[in-house]
């Protein structure tokens, strides 16, 4: 194989043009847009496996189910060489990328779990859909297990906590604020709602790992993550977008500084793009805009994939410097309207008259931008997207399972963890306030014992508490742990 970790990221060309994305400039964001069925994916696997060939790691969702091609390597025909030659690509090198898979369901690759901790009060209440006061409450809910050292880490830990704030609201309410009845009975439905789509298997332990999305291969491949979304997608949205918000904020909070960089240290890409900020609170649009404005210095590119450029706000999509406009149909004001958006977005090219041609590229043709050596936006060239060296379709079920068994993560998330967190800890107090109800005599003898029993107990949570759970326990525990809760600008843990 070519020495690939220096080169360009060839996107495609025509008969006097290549164009390609400078590793420099590849962490300075892109946008793959485009109407369905003209060819998004196909310039989706060519980015991802160029990034992982230059030795960077990525995220693709895999709405469809038909990205697990990029794991195999593609199949040489005539027809695919004519088009290699036709973009000044040469002789292929036909190849997969070194893949994992992840899947919350656990059935189509690693399962992927998050803490409620580590998911945060902002992301929570956006995955319920939750109203501006009922997200107060949530606040509050994390404030009170926060100050308390109550581990939030699965739904059954939010269902406890909600039936504490309801029977302690008066004195919370002296202390955090007025937490109403009505309000936590909407939280209470929401969270009905999101048993039935089936989320409940997002939440629990072990937790993922940011670094098992950062690695490389022996080859110095950076691995692409693929997460399976087919089934998210279609149950429950709003989980499948917090996800990618998730990793979008740990990567900000957890990623030290890097500068100009000669490549991304990782790149994120988010399909389905739209469902991040449709019904949307402001408050957390103007956040993730803070969070892609200032990422970049992380080393991290975030590559949005959506039908129409409208689907970005205009304060986001003026920070996507490397741009891909698949063709775009105007059959309606709003799509005459994406069309002229799209084509002003794009810096001008005196041989092409660029709202013309959006609407009549072909399949596996678009019109594109990206930014130069020093940063300047190139004129708009409309060209032919190069093939994948990947296979362009899924791989079989038996392929998928023995990728999965042979993933270095193999066996690292199979098996659910159920340590004491909230709910333990106030099922415990009910029982305890119970048995007090009952008057007990008990000899000195039988109430030093009891002691000892209690602090023995004490002592094994303690060393439960921060023994193999390493990670996720120091970022959970509570300020009763001698370490305040810290949140970063999406509301997740960061360290302190």
């Amino acid at each position: 194989m070519p020495d690939l970790q220096r080169a360009p990221l060839l996107i495609g060309g025509n008969d006097s043009v290549s164009v390609a994305i400078e590793p420099r400039m590849a962490n300075r964001h892109g946008l793959i847009a485009g109407a369905t069925g003209t060819g998004k994916t196909i310039t989706l696997q060519v980015l991802a496996q160029s990034f992982s060939q230059l030795g960077v790691p990525v995220l693709v969702p895999d709405i469809k189910g038909d990205f697990s091609g990029i794991a195999k390597a593609g199949t040489a025909s005539e027809k695919l060489q004519q088009r290699a030659d036709k973009v000044g690509l040469g002789s292929m090198t036909l190849c997969g990328a070194p893949t994992v898979f992840w899947d919350v369901f656990g059935k189509q690759g690693h399962p992927l779990r998050l803490t409620l901790a580590e998911l945060g009060p902002m992301l929570l209440s956006r995955l319920l859909n939750l109203n501006e006061t009922q997200s107060g409450i949530i606040d509050i809910l994390f404030r009170v297990a926060d100050d308390n050292g109550w581990l939030l880490l699965d739904l059954k830990d939010l269902r406890s906590m909600l039936s504490y704030l309801h029977e302690q609201r008066a004195e919370i309410g002296k202390r955090y604020g007025n937490v109403s009845a009505a309000s936590l009975g909407a939280i209470q439905r929401a969270l009905l709602r999101l048993d039935s789509e089936g989320a409940e298997q997002l939440f629990g332990e072990p937790a993922i790992s940011l670094d098992d999305f950062l690695q490389t291969d022996e080859h110095g491949q950076g691995v692409v993550n693929v997460l399976h979304a087919a089934q998210l997608y279609q149950t429950s949205p709003l989980a499948y977008s917090c996800i990618l918000l998730w990793l979008l904020s740990e990567l900000f909070e957890q990623l030290p500084e890097v500068g100009d960089a000669d490549k991304p240290r990782f790149v994120l890409f988010f399909d389905e793009a739209h469902l991040l900020f449709s019904d949307t609170p402001k408050a957390l649009v103007d956040r993730i805009e803070q969070v892609v404005r200032l990422i970049r210095s992380k080393g991290v590119g975030v590559y949005f994939v959506t039908q129409s450029p409208l689907d970005v706000p205009e304060s986001i999509l003026g920070q996507l410097g490397n741009r891909v406009q698949h063709a775009l149909r105007a059959f309606t004001p709003r799509d005459q309207k994406a069309v002229r958006a799209a084509a002003q977005t794009f810096r001008a090219n005196p041989e092409l008259d660029t709202e013309s041609a959006i609407m009549a590229l072909g399949v596996g043709e678009a019109l594109v931008s990206v930014l130069d050596a020093k940063g300047t936006p190139g004129i708009v060239q409309q060209i032919l997207i190069r093939p994948p060296d990947s296979q362009m379709g899924p791989i079989d079920e038996a392929e998928r399972a023995a990728l999965i068994k042979a993933s270095p993560l193999a066996g690292a998330y199979d098996h659910l963890e159920d340590r004491e967190s909230a709910y333990e800890v106030l099922q415990a107090r009910a029982d305890k306030a119970l048995s007090a109800e009952k008057p007990e005599v008990t000899t000195q003898a039988q109430a030093r014992k009891k002691r000892g029993t209690a602090e023995k107990s004490i002592s094994q949570e303690l060393a439960d508490m921060f023994s193999a759970f390493g990670r996720s326990a120091m970022r959970s525990v509570g300020t009763q742990a001698g370490r305040a809760i810290v949140r970063g600008i999406l509301g997740s843990l960061r360290s302190k």
